[in-house]
């Protein structure tokens, strides 16, 4: 059994992204894992200041729920992200986490396989490409973990579209083999 953490970074109620990453976490479930999801909706999470006091602390010094997410990722077996794509780009909430997820730099973690789950209006292969190439800068601060797989689904805008694609079949059957 796997310890397995699921960050969910869209803010829009009825998101695909969020709904490709419940079809993750069941799967992962169903295959005997414990799964924790991480919804950055109603989160507290503050930019990043660039002080480097947490390289010294181990933790942030900003006051929000950031030092409590990243407790459960350094403890976790296996750390999904799930975000929807902005002008062919990770979701800002995303990003501003993982800079504030600074701190880890320097700590032991457990977590060697790490997934991405995306949607976009757009369909393109590429358009994808650069939240995975940001995805993967912070992979490399970690040497033993690597980005096991990128599901992504195109085409898809409003709330609940995903409904009925078959990347949530897809979804699953990927958290199934964590």
């Amino acid at each position: 059994m796997k310890q397995v953490i699921v960050i969910s970074t869209s803010l829009r109620k009825g998101s695909n992204s969020d709904m490709l990453a419940d079809q993750f976490i069941e799967g992962a479930r169903s295959a005997g894992n414990e799964v924790e999801k991480i919804p950055l909706m109603g989160k507290n999470i503050q930019f990043c200041k660039g002080c480097l006091a947490c390289q010294k602390l181990g933790k942030c010094v900003i006051n929000d729920d950031v030092n409590d997410i990243m407790a459960k990722v350094l403890e976790a077996d296996v750390v999904a992200w799930a975000t929807p794509i902005y002008y062919y780009e990770m979701s800002g909430q995303m990003k501003t986490l993982i800079d504030r997820m600074n701190a880890m730099y320097p700590k032991d973690y457990r977590f060697r396989d790490v997934y991405l789950l995306t949607t976009a209006a757009e369909d393109e292969e590429n358009t994808p490409k650069r939240a995975e190439s940001g995805l993967q800068g912070w992979i490399e601060c970690f040497e033993k973990a690597t980005l096991k797989a990128h599901l992504f689904c195109g085409g898809v805008n409003n709330p609940r579209e995903i409904a009925g694609n078959s990347k949530l079949h897809e979804a699953y059957e990927l958290g199934k083999q964590v």
